[in-house]
């Protein structure tokens, strides 16, 4: 597991040793780069507008914060554009998905900074241009990486004219327009090209070559070559106009944005809730539903008291622009708490990766509220209902958050659709739900059910175990599934039977599902290989028990396919739940 931060301050005091080992890491991956170049990389991010870019760092570290990949990016704030200076990763750590996740916080970064898109160069996958088979097939793997996100080289120009005859490799210019659909015309594109080649390569391009290949650009709007590697299809995702009765009701975390920690907080950002919106929004099931605000005996029914006050109270004193991370852990007394708040945080929390600010604790009271509203449509009529909600929930204990959660809501909404029938709980994040299985595992009146990734391998590992069927008079109403490392679609389905079998077997009125879309190929937290049909064949296993079904979203991080999964999973269900449409 790793997280993916921005590094704001080079120099303080958690950070020092961040520098050194992005260092080695471009050192090891582009030996041609001279020391100089390296050593420039510190000085331009102690010095913004150095050259006139804004440097930016960004890296992917695991919890010891070791460092296994990381990106360098600027920004040009006249000119409206970010420029992709260095992107790499460990060499054992390709295939990891540090990778994607890096490129993707580099397009949000980009976004959030208004740029018309992400420029930058890639060695070219022309024979002519490359004369070593070995290196050209290297070239043609990043062009076919980078083609996924609809970044492609720009064309009919002399960009990638070698500044010697005699040199290999010159590198395409790439373009990357960040799916916002703008053309990229000939003045501005000129102006760019110029800013790069006269700033970033002073030293080595003259100022007739910088002529000779700003005047090449004569296409307005700029053209960029035609994908070669990836043809991306349109979403398939049938629309379809459910009939008023048989509408799924969708609750969304209006105040989740308030919530959004840049330096860390990438993985579980709000990006994610606008793209599932964007493609569930696609498909005509869905019916918005205002949330209501709901007393906070409701959060007390799951979880302690005194770990909710001091939620408040820690939340309420930090100021505006403050985060707080664990670093100290009563692993020796936990009878005995600090004084001091902050250090309070490791009494709390299961983890060194979730944030406290002044805002958490809003955020997450929304999404409690908004899992309530959700739960709450069952009882006024509706089969299915969604809780479109962040932060997530399915971490959080009775007496701890961590994993991004702060408050279940899965286990809130259980409890309270508990007064009204038998709940069982179907866990279905790449992750276990060690939250609702700490919360329930004395109770027989509600099954929890989590299908996950082994606890030897994964997050939150102490919990998760195939032997932990609960205790007391909840013996056997805990159910762990846990799956290898690498799994195929239809191991994962007979997984899902099985689940299903004890949800059926244990016969609720009520589904509660946290859902997590971090079992797709290529999630960054996750190792799976889901595609986007298996969504829907699971979404209509799910329906086809014919319960009322509350969805409630936890993970899911692979931000270019995340809707689509999602949006296919409810199509889906809805399958299922009503196969006569």
């Amino acid at each position: 597991m790793f997280r993916i931060r921005r590094i704001n301050d080079i120099d303080s005091a958690r950070n020092l040793n961040v520098l050194p080992q992005v260092e080695r890491i471009i050192r090891k991956q582009f030996p041609a780069l001279s020391n100089e170049k390296i050593l420039e990389i510190p000085e331009k991010l102690r010095n913004p507008f150095l050259d006139g870019f804004q440097y930016i760092l960004l890296v992917a570290d695991d919890p010891s914060r070791v460092v296994k990949g990381a990106a360098v990016m600027s920004h040009e704030p006249e000119l409206g554009f970010c420029f992709l200076d260095y992107i790499t990763t460990h060499r054992q750590r390709m295939g990891t998905g540090v990778g994607s996740a890096l490129y993707e916080a580099v397009r949000e970064e980009a976004l959030e900074l208004q740029s018309i898109g992400v420029f930058f160069e890639c060695w070219p996958d022309d024979p002519r241009l490359c004369s070593d088979p070995a290196v050209l097939r290297q070239n043609i793997a990043r062009l076919k990486f980078y083609e996924r996100y609809r970044a492609l080289p720009v064309i009919n120009t002399a960009y990638e004219t070698p500044l010697s005859p005699q040199d290999d490799n010159p590198p395409y210019l790439m373009f990357d327009g960040l799916d916002q659909g703008l053309d990229l015309r000939l003045d501005r594109a000129r102006a760019i090209v110029q800013a790069i080649l006269e700033r970033k390569y002073k030293d080595l391009c003259q100022p007739q070559y910088v002529a000779m290949v700003v005047n090449s650009f004569t296409d307005d709007p700029v053209r960029l070559r035609e994908p070669r590697y990836v043809k991306e299809a349109p979403l398939d995702v049938p629309k379809i106009s459910a009939p008023a009765g048989k509408r799924i009701a969708l609750v969304i975390n209006d105040q989740h944005i308030i919530h959004h920690v840049r330096e860390r907080g990438y993985v579980e950002s709000p990006v994610r809730i606008h793209r599932i919106l964007q493609e569930i929004s696609r498909i005509d099931l869905f019916r918005t539903l205002e949330a209501w605000h709901y007393p906070e005996k409701y959060i007390l029914a799951v979880h302690e008291r005194d770990y909710v006050s001091y939620l408040k109270k820690i939340c309420d004193k930090l100021e505006e622009g403050r985060t707080v991370y664990p670093y100290v852990f009563p692993l020796r007394n936990q009878s005995r708490r600090p004084e001091d708040l902050p250090v309070q945080v490791g009494y709390y929390c299961i983890d060194t990766f979730t944030p406290i600010n002044r805002n958490a604790l809003s955020a997450a009271r929304r999404a409690v509220d908004c899992t309530l509203t959700a739960a709450e449509a069952l009882l006024d009529g509706y089969k299915l209902s969604y809780a479109l909600v962040r932060p997530p929930g399915h971490h959080a204990e009775r007496n701890s958050f961590g994993g991004f959660c702060y408050f279940n809501n899965s286990a809130v909404a259980a409890q309270f659709l508990s007064a009204y029938g038998r709940v069982a709980i179907l866990d279905l994040d790449y992750h276990h739900g060690n939250g609702q299985q700490n919360i329930f595992y004395a109770r027989s009146d509600i099954l929890t059910v989590s299908i996950h990734a082994h606890p030897r391998y994964a997050y939150p590992y102490f919990a998760g175990f195939e032997d932990e069927s609960g205790e007391g008079e909840g013996k056997g109403f805990n159910v762990n599934i846990t799956l290898p490392k690498t799994i195929e679609s239809e191991q994962y389905r007979l997984a899902l039977r099985r689940a299903i079998k004890k949800v059926a077997q244990f016969k609720p009125d009520f589904l509660v599902v946290p859902f997590g879309l971090d079992t797709a190929k290529g999630d960054p937290t996750g190792s799976w290989a889901l595609r986007a049909a298996d969504f829907e064949l699971n979404g209509r296993m799910l329906g086809n028990l014919r319960l009322h079904t509350l969805v409630v979203q936890e993970g899911g991080y692979k931000i270019r396919e995340l809707g689509k999964n999602a949006a296919l999973f409810f199509r889906g269900l809805w399958d299922g739940m009503f196969p006569n449409g």
